[in-house]
């Protein structure tokens, strides 16, 4: 295990985590019991020889099990270097990462203290409520590609990029603030279908009115919702098209462009976590470690925004 100092110095460090010391002491005192909990209830699951809590203690406390999973996620180190880092088996680390990340990708996008998104009927009432805009769009992370000779092996392939990767639909509002983020799925599936087995159709069309910027990928969302589903323009002349139209098409396309661009902001900051840059694991974590990244990234943003709002009231008095 890692020495105080050591562990002390990388709370301090966003560039190592990701994360200010504040969220790193509010996810230990989140999750700390989660893990403890479902751990006990394994022990106590089966058969035993020995009382619970008999035998060898942990060497990996759950703090470090903690920060190797952040590190695991920000910075895609290999769970041999983490190993040899905080001075335990390979194993060790394998099974640390596997009992933390699911905890982190089922807490949600959290919007203010309190209060969090975890589904897209959730995401919509919150917009709803707030008379805000949301913004959809998909995004993609390379995978491994499937042994020769499985089955499906080709379904991976992003029909865009000519990659194995996967894909997942990420939604913010208009100030660039994660609201959801989906679970993964093979990126030969296009936008609009991927938005619609999510259910984004009826939950638009149940929902209060919103307004969703969606990109041309999405195009034919806006006639079944309501037009709640905005596109950008269609181009009606494909040939010989007059001075002016082109001149209105390339302005309304630009004023559309120019709305959506903040869910390209959100997606990069997603993607400055290398594990979703490109992930040489195993293809089925994916899905929790989008949303397990999409968690700790919107709990960030919360924070930094309680921040300024401090700091503004504080200006004014």
């Amino acid at each position: 295990m890692v020495g105080i100092r050591t562990r002390a110095a990388v709370i301090r460090s966003q560039q190592i985590t990701g994360l200010s010391s504040e969220v790193i002491a509010e996810l230990v005192a989140e999750i700390g019991p989660l893990w403890h909990e479902r751990h006990q209830a394994a022990l106590a699951s089966r058969p035993r020889r020995r009382a619970v809590g008999a035998g060898a203690k942990h060497k990996l406390v759950f703090v470090d099990r903690l920060l190797a999973t952040l590190i695991h996620l920000r910075h895609g180190v290999t769970h041999d270097v983490l190993a040899c880092w905080f001075g335990v088996n390979r194993s060790t680390i394998t099974r640390a990462i596997g009992e933390v990340r699911p905890l982190l990708a089922q807490r949600g996008c959290t919007i203010a203290p309190g209060l969090r998104l975890r589904t897209l009927a959730e995401v919509v009432d919150h917009l709803g409520e707030n008379q805000k805009t949301g913004i959809i769009n998909g995004t993609e992370s390379r995978v491994r590609r499937p042994a020769a000779g499985r089955k499906d092996r080709d379904k991976f392939i992003s029909g865009k990029n000519k990659q194995n990767a996967v894909k997942s639909m990420v939604f913010t509002d208009e100030d660039g603030r994660l609201l959801y983020c989906s679970p993964a799925e093979p990126a030969s599936c296009a936008d609009i279908t991927h938005a619609r087995k999510l259910g984004l159709v009826r939950v638009l069309s149940d929902g209060p009115a919103v307004e969703i910027l969606a990109d041309a990928g999405y195009q034919g969302l806006g006639a079944q919702t309501g037009g709640r589903v905005i596109t950008p323009p269609h181009r009606k002349f494909k040939k010989n098209a007059p001075d002016w139209y082109e001149e209105i098409h390339e302005q309304r396309r630009k004023a559309h462009s120019s709305r959506r661009i903040r869910v390209e902001h959100g997606i990069a900051h997603l993607k400055n976590w290398r594990a979703l840059a490109r992930h040489h694991g195993r293809r089925e974590h994916m899905s929790d470690i989008i949303q397990a990244v999409a968690a700790l990234l919107s709990h960030q943003q919360a924070v930094f925004s309680r921040r300024i709002r401090r700091a503004r009231r504080s200006a004014r008095s």
